[in-house]
C-alpha cells in the first residue's frame, strides 16, 4: 500500500534542463505518488530521456526542483533505492543471463547470502529462467530488454524508472511485462515511471504525464484527462491537448507582435 505520510516518490518544482543551448526540459511541475505505475508519453524527441536521466541522477545541467523518495536525485543513499533501465540494453554479451545478474548483484552490494535468491526471483519476475544460461549475445532485442529489466528488480528498489520498456516487444510480452509492473506496484510498494510514445499502453498506467516539446501538456489519470478533454481515448485528449497548446502559442505568437 502506497505511504501517503511518506509523500510523493518523485516531486519537481519548476524542473528546467538546458542542453546545447536548448531548452530541452522546461519548468516541469508533477508529483508521481508512490506505490502507482505512472505513463510518461509523448513523442519521440519531447524530453522523456531526458526527463527520467534526471530523475535517475545520470542528467547534468538540471535546474529547479527535483526531489526523489525525499531527497535530491543523483544523492548516493538512492543509488540502491532507484532502479534505472535505458533504452539501450545494458547486459555484457559475453556473459550469460544469470552472470550477468550475478555480478549486478555483486556491485550493488547485495548480501552474499541472498545474492542467489535475489536472482532466481530477478529471472522469474522477467519469465527469463529457460534462458538463465544462455550467452546474453545470443539473446533477442526482446530478451535483452528483459535482462536489464531484470537487473534493475535486484535489491527491491523503491522506484523503477524505466524507458520504452516495451518498444518493439511482440503484444503478448507487453501485456505480461506490464501485469508484472502493476504486480510490483499492488505487492512490493514499488513506484513505477514507465515512458512510452505508444498511446494504447496509456490505458495500463494509474496516472499520466503527458509531454510535448519539453513541456507538460497535462497530469493526471487516464479517466480524468478523457473527462477533461471529452474525447473517449487518451491519444485523442493528447491530441486535442496539442492542438490547444499550439492555438496558445499562435495567439501568445500575435500579441507579442
Amino acid at each position: 500500500m502506497m505511504n501517503s505520510a511518506a509523500g510523493p516518490a518523485v516531486r519537481a518544482d519548476g524542473l528546467t534542463v538546458v542542453r546545447g543551448g536548448r531548452t530541452v526540459v522546461d519548468g516541469l511541475s508533477f508529483d508521481v505518488p508512490r506505490s502507482t505505475v505512472t505513463g510518461l508519453l509523448g513523442p519521440s524527441g519531447c524530453g522523456k530521456t531526458t526527463l527520467m536521466r534526471a530523475i535517475a541522477g545520470t542528467q547534468a545541467k538540471v535546474t529547479g526542483t527535483l526531489d526523489v523518495l525525499g531527497r535530491p536525485a543523483g544523492a548516493a543513499p538512492l543509488r540502491s533505492r532507484v532502479g534505472y533501465v535505458t533504452q539501450a540494453a545494458s547486459v555484457y554479451t559475453d556473459l550469460t543471463t544469470r552472470q550477468n545478474l550475478e555480478y549486478f548483484a555483486s556491485v550493488l552490494g547485495l548480501p552474499r547470502a541472498d545474492r542467489r535468491a535475489q536472482v532466481e526471483r530477478a529471472l522469474a519476475d522477467v519469465d527469463l529462467t529457460t534462458h538463465a544460461d544462455a550467452l546474453a549475445g545470443n539473446l533477442s532485442g526482446g530478451q535483452l530488454s528483459r535482462v536489464s529489466l531484470a537487473v534493475a528488480l535486484l535489491g527491491s528498489p523503491e522506484l523503477l524508472v524505466l524507458d520504452e520498456p516495451t518498444v518493439g516487444l511482440d503484444p503478448v510480452l507487453r501485456r505480461d511485462l506490464w501485469g508484472l509492473f502493476h504486480r510490483l506496484a499492488a505487492e512490493r510498494g514499488t513506484t513505477l515511471l514507465v515512458s512510452s510514445h505508444v498511446m494504447d499502453e496509456a490505458d495500463r498506467c494509474d496516472r499520466l504525464l503527458l509531454m510535448r516539446a519539453g513541456r507538460l501538456l497535462a497530469d493526471g489519470t487516464p479517466d480524468t484527462l478523457r473527462t477533461r478533454t471529452r474525447t473517449s481515448t487518451v491519444e485523442d485528449a493528447f491530441l486535442h491537448l496539442v492542438d490547444t497548446a499550439r492555438e496558445d502559442e499562435r495567439t501568445d505568437e500575435e500579441e507579442t507582435r
